[in-house]
């Protein structure tokens, strides 16, 4: 991003709350349930927060037909800026689980040693975002928010062109060593896959979003992106339905080691989007005739009354699942 590291460390937490805050309604989208200090013996201080990602409507229609209909991700962060740690998991599918390491640099991603100590000796491939350059789904895209049109009036940064990382300053890279683990038998290279290039898109949206909106975090401080933080937490959780809770927090466990080093199961660059071939509803499936061909009901005028046996229905839902 034509920024650098010292200015994004406002413009990460304004961006963070207002993408939520823009992606939720009617019943689903970010819900803050924690937003605490935090610190650690090694990182030092820092800020944890944790989140409920209500998403049902959002998944492919092929993920939609496995999946509650009440359905969320929890997330939990630790913000140790310039170092951040994230975690995503789901009760639904304990196998399942996305790990997230970021360290920002003033450079144009030009490290490549950045991730060898957490990542060492596992197989990596490394992906360039381009947040100028780099195509966004069509329903997300705003011209606005496109850093080939965006002209900052405060930092006159802006309009970026094909091969504006060699020639804007200043300019930063935000590093991210991506790990997604799907640990079932038969799904699993699927489904990482299709999860990396979520991820992936998620990432590009929203590192294009705090580059355009920097003309409304440039000049605050840290106070008061913190209070804008808390007031549009607190907006969200209502536009989803979710009072935000009362809860003091003492002590929060340290992120685990195990899970510092990304687990070999992490994938490659996805390769499709499509919903893998394995969750198709067959086209031509029979139905299943529930009822007889015709109904015969009782004689009323010979039988005034008539025992009818208990029915007896269950709502419970379908248990296979795949993001």
């Amino acid at each position: 991003m034509s920024l650098c590291v010292p200015q994004y460390k406002i413009g990460q937490l304004y961006m963070i709350s207002k993408h939520s805050h823009e992606q939720s309604d009617r019943g689903e989208g970010v819900e803050v349930v924690q937003n605490e200090p935090f610190e650690d013996p090694h990182h030092g201080n820092g800020q944890f927060t944790e989140k409920r990602v209500y998403l049902n409507s959002k998944l492919p229609s092929w993920a939609r037909a496995v999946v509650p209909k009440i359905f969320y991700v929890t997330e939990k962060a630790w913000n140790y800026y310039p170092y951040t740690i994230t975690g995503k998991s789901c009760s639904f599918l304990p196998k399942f689980s996305i790990h997230i390491e970021t360290k920002y640099e003033d450079n144009k991603g030009s490290n490549n040693s950045i991730f060898d100590n957490e990542a060492k000796d596992l197989e990596r491939e490394v992906c360039f975002i381009d947040i100028a350059c780099d195509e966004i789904p069509e329903r997300y895209y705003k011209e606005s928010e496109d850093p080939k049109h965006f002209k900052s009036e405060k930092t006159g940064r802006g309009q970026l062109r094909e091969g504006w990382r060699d020639s804007h300053q200043p300019i930063m890279c935000s590093y991210k060593l991506v790990t997604v683990k799907f640990e079932v038998w038969g799904l699993q290279t699927r489904v990482e896959q299709f999860v990396h290039k979520v991820v992936r898109d998620i990432l590009l949206i929203g590192h294009r979003q705090a580059f355009a909106w920097v003309d409304e975090w440039y000049d605050m401080t840290m106070d008061e992106v913190r209070e804008f933080e808390r007031a549009t937490q607190e907006a969200t959780n209502k536009k989803i339905g979710v009072f935000p809770p009362a809860i003091s927090i003492s002590s929060i466990p340290l992120l685990p080691s195990s899970v510092r080093s990304a687990p070999s199961s992490a994938p490659s660059t996805p390769l499709s989007t499509d919903a893998p071939e394995f969750l198709s509803v067959p086209k031509d499936r029979p139905r299943k005739k529930s009822a007889p061909e015709t109904l015969t009901l009782p004689d009323l005028e010979k039988k005034a009354t008539l025992n009818l046996p208990g029915m007896h229905s269950s709502n419970k839902p379908c248990r296979p699942k795949s993001e």
